[in-house]
């Protein structure tokens, strides 16, 4: 057992705003025990950044954690040669070549359709009916689960982050996320014969194409889905509120003086839509003196890392001027994010300059709650625009 400083958070509290919590505890207790998440959290961008490529140490490899009994053991929850071999099988899906030359163009005109269908209301919710559809319908071809609409993509994501994020043991969460893994495995048997006969580059067919074993394929798609769905879905809508609550911020692209990548990547930076990622101690360490022990839950806190100090000009702020570069939004070692291409292409490249492009005018209709720690975003988002 760690002998890690004690620190206790209000759960409701921490889940609608965990920047504060966050902020002492870089200052004051920088490897803490949290009791209410059952977890030493590591707070600092740089402890964060140098620990998580120890994987002798922090281990992904978690068979008793929450992701794996529910989903399967994914290449997320595999270290070393096992997260190789299953992260080069996915290759051809993610690469840089295969967004570029296949996916992208099919971003266009998938974003397309949500804006001419819904441009003549004149009214929408950001998150709800169009982000959430950008993001359903570029993972429906990506994962190859055509069969699949961009509504349920959506509840199954949703379903399984839940159940992954469940550390009070809630039976209706669990269940929840046991019907929705069971549904993400029906449509891949739907769709395994079309895909054997006619193999294409989406993942469920690479994988097929690569000899992966049934329990892999399913684990690293629903893998795919539960990240996939709701970060792209999160960034969009969050991005085009930051910019909205930010007019001096929007005025910068308009003007040329910044890009949307700038956008993507400071608004990932500033409000991190995934704020942690889990890895259990495998050998006795010690980090600036706190004592970690063999099965000790350790909780890298990306959103934390990303706010940090010592690290960010402006870390509070949303600020497209200041240095981006050190952030951590998409992890930091072994496991960095292999969709972060398809990521940066469909929003900075795709959803965000075409919806300010087809909603003339674009502003708020009411108020943006967000909430998450572990993934984060806004929850509601009323906009509308010059028809």
């Amino acid at each position: 057992m760690s002998n890690a400083p004690v620190y206790e958070i209000d759960p409701a509290a921490f889940w609608k705003d965990p920047y504060p919590d966050l902020k002492h505890l870089r200052k004051h207790a920088p490897i803490a025990f949290v009791p209410q998440l059952g977890a030493v959290l590591i707070t600092r961008r740089e402890d964060i950044f140098v620990n998580e490529k120890k994987i002798d140490v922090f281990s992904s490899t978690q068979p008793d954690g929450l992701m794996t009994q529910l989903m399967g053991q994914n290449m997320m929850r595999k270290d070393g040669d096992a997260h190789m071999a299953e992260r080069k099988a996915i290759f051809p899906t993610v690469s840089p070549k295969t967004v570029k030359n296949i996916w992208k163009e099919q971003f266009i005109e998938m974003t397309e359709a949500t804006l001419t269908n819904l441009h003549p209301q004149g009214l929408a919710d950001m998150v709800q009916d169009i982000a959430k559809r950008i993001s359903g319908d570029a993972l429906r071809v990506m994962t190859g689960l055509t069969n699949m609409s961009w509504q349920e993509m959506d509840r199954t994501s949703q379903g399984m982050i839940d159940g992954c994020a469940n550390y009070a043991a809630d039976p209706e969460i669990e269940s929840r996320c046991h019907d929705c893994t069971a549904s993400i495995d029906r449509h891949i048997a739907g769709r395994r014969p079309e895909l054997a006969a006619n193999p294409d580059t989406s993942l469920l067919s690479v994988q097929m194409q690569a000899g992966l074993s049934d329990e892999q394929i399913s684990a690293n798609i629903k893998l795919a889905i539960s990240g996939g769905q709701n970060e792209p879905r999160d960034v969009i809508a969050g991005a085009i509120w930051a910019l909205l609550t930010h007019p001096d911020q929007l005025g910068l692209v308009q003007n040329g003086q910044a890009t949307w990548m700038d956008v993507f990547e400071e608004y990932a930076r500033w409000m991190s839509p995934i704020g942690m990622s889990p890895r259990e101690i495998a050998k006795p360490h010690e980090l600036h003196g706190v004592l970690l022990s063999p099965g000790d839950r350790v909780f890298f806190m990306f959103g934390s890392g990303n706010r940090d100090e010592r690290v960010f000009a402006r870390p509070d702020e949303f600020d497209l001027t200041q240095d981006h570069g050190p952030s951590i939004a998409f992890g930091a070692g072994p496991h960095f994010c292999a969709g972060a291409w398809a990521a940066r292409c469909l929003i900075a490249e795709v959803a965000l300059p075409m919806i300010f492009e087809r909603l003339h005018n674009l502003r708020l209709a009411g108020d943006v709650p967000l909430g998450g720690w572990a993934f984060r975003g806004p929850l509601t988002m009323p906009v509308y625009w010059d028809v």
